[in-house]
């Protein structure tokens, strides 16, 4: 049975389909491109979340040149950063990201600076002031090297993080990093997260004195 609490010192936050939900804008793009690329879009659609861009090209192309994903990326990015219709807060993101304000927290995100401002400034949502995107790692999740990052900037030791996500690679890079994981929403419940929400209206959270941070998920 899931957990109905975590405990942790530091959060690690996802930004797409965690905090944001813009499944909207991601199909319409990734439809393009799969089209565009003879492929069929249904089938790219299950692989898209989570990964950077270019890392969603790799699985799904994986005879083709790494400097054509790379420069297909950066058409992506242009056009999910351009495209933000239909993008929204996921159900207690506004509440949530208030209730944090003061706790040690960090977005890590496979969106670049640019689309990361762009949809946390559509959903009305707070931008953390410590964010690890896009431009600050090497490696895609599910590459833990991101949540590492992440814990290390706000000077906590993996163990006492807790990471949200909602994709089956984010989840793997979560544990990948020694990190516990709350997933959100449907994609997480199929990947075994430590605890999971159906959406961020489902979790309370308690701060301590001491720095403990208690993240209660609450029965529908």
């Amino acid at each position: 049975m899931p957990a109905t609490a975590l405990t942790a010192r530091a959060l690690l936050l996802d930004m797409d389909g965690t905090l944001v939900n813009s499944d909207a804008v991601v199909e319409r793009c990734w439809r393009r491109w799969a089209l565009r690329n003879g492929l069929d879009p249904e089938e790219a659609l299950k692989v898209v979340h989570g990964r950077q861009g270019y890392a969603t090209m790799a699985v799904l192309l994986p005879e083709r040149p790494m400097e054509q994903n790379y420069a297909d990326n950066k058409v992506m990015l242009a056009e999910e950063t351009a495209d933000t219709d239909g993008v929204v807060p996921i159900g207690g993101a506004p509440a949530f990201m208030d209730a944090i304000a003061a706790l040690p927290h960090a977005l890590v995100t496979s969106a670049d600076l640019a689309l990361a401002t762009a949809r946390m400034g559509a959903a009305g949502l707070r931008m953390p002031d410590l964010r690890v995107t896009a431009e600050s790692v090497g490696a895609s999740k599910p590459d833990p090297e991101g949540f590492l990052k992440g814990a290390a900037a706000l000077g906590f030791a993996p163990e006492d993080c807790v990471v949200f996500e909602d994709s089956e690679a984010g989840i793997a890079a979560g544990r990948a990093a020694g990190m516990r994981v709350l997933g959100v929403g449907p994609r997480a419940g199929a990947h075994s997260p430590d605890a999971h929400v159906a959406d961020l209206t489902q979790l309370r959270v308690e701060a301590a004195a001491d720095g403990a941070i208690t993240l209660h998920v609450q029965a529908r």
